[in-house]
């Protein structure tokens, strides 16, 4: 008995041992989320995934959740995170923490857009000179950094109210705190289906992938590819599948679920809107 349990104990070492290349995938990496939702919905979603991770290859990920998008991104900027799903890090100031993308969604890209109740008086952008339009942050792409450029070009001049994350101002367009609102369009979508809010989009912008899955330069490279190969793979997998089809429900996400292999040419216009934009306060 004590010989089968030195055994199993030495086999348990090698299968750690071989997810990473040594014994560091005993440690925990963090896996930081760009704040858009509530803390609570994006643990029912991202929890079960990073569990199913673990069952998988032995490496241990745990949510990070910041109170909002911009304390995410001096977390991601300061390279706090291991991993980290967000679409900040192309942003010129995070250069230094040389977050690299891992996974892309397999669902469709996303875009920014401006919206406004269906029932709203207000009908196009120009109706929204001098007025209060809220965004979730000064560090959402599509939904400050994008809308906001686009009304910058048109001379368009506009107070921002800010929601602290996505679905924090999609609440006061809800209650009519503000008349219009800077949004990612996936994550509106969801919302409006949720709550039963009829909007009006005023302006869309071109297509970007939505967040990646991207790792910090510090975490062996054969954990990182474990981790990318099994989420990668939850697809193709009964188990995997299930997980990605119930934590999609919680955010009323529509199929195609789950992530796939990627890389930073997925993500250059990301990199190029950042060389030519108007905005000069993105955090």
């Amino acid at each position: 008995m004590k010989r089968q349990n030195t055994l199993l104990l030495l086999l348990s070492c090698t299968l750690v041992w071989s997810v990473s290349g040594g014994p560091a995938a005993a440690q925990i990496y963090s896996f930081g989320v760009l704040s858009q939702r509530s803390a609570v919905l994006t643990a029912q979603y991202w929890n079960p995934i990073l569990d199913y991770v673990k069952g998988k290859t032995g490496v241990e990920l745990s949510l990070k959740i910041a109170r909002t998008a911009p304390e995410s991104n001096d977390a991601t900027e300061r390279g706090e995170y291991d991993f980290v799903y967000s679409n900040t890090i192309f942003l010129p100031k995070m250069g230094q923490a040389n977050y690299q993308v891992i996974l892309r969604p397999r669902g469709e890209a996303i875009t920014g857009q401006i919206v406004a109740l269906a029932d709203s008086p207000i009908q196009n952008l120009k109706d929204l000179a001098g007025k209060e339009v809220g965004f979730p942050s000064l560090a959402a792409f599509v939904g400050y950094a994008v809308p906001m450029d686009q009304l910058l070009r048109q001379g368009i001049h506009v107070t921002p109210v800010f929601g602290g994350n996505q679905e924090g101002i999609m609440g006061q367009l809800k209650t009519g705190r503000v008349v219009a609102a800077g949004v990612n369009s996936q994550v509106m979508k969801a919302f409006s289906n949720r709550e039963d809010l009829p909007y009006r989009v005023l302006w869309e912008s071109v297509a970007y992938n939505n967040l990646p899955v991207a790792v910090h330069p510090r975490v062996p490279m054969a954990v990182a590819n474990a981790v990318k190969m099994a989420i990668d793979g939850m697809d193709d997998d009964a188990t995997g599948a299930q997980v990605l089809e119930s934590t999609a429900q919680v955010i009323g996400q529509k199929a195609p679920y789950g992530f796939q292999a990627s890389g930073p040419e997925d993500y250059s216009n990301y990199t190029e809107f950042y060389r030519n934009t108007l905005v000069t306060d993105i955090k």
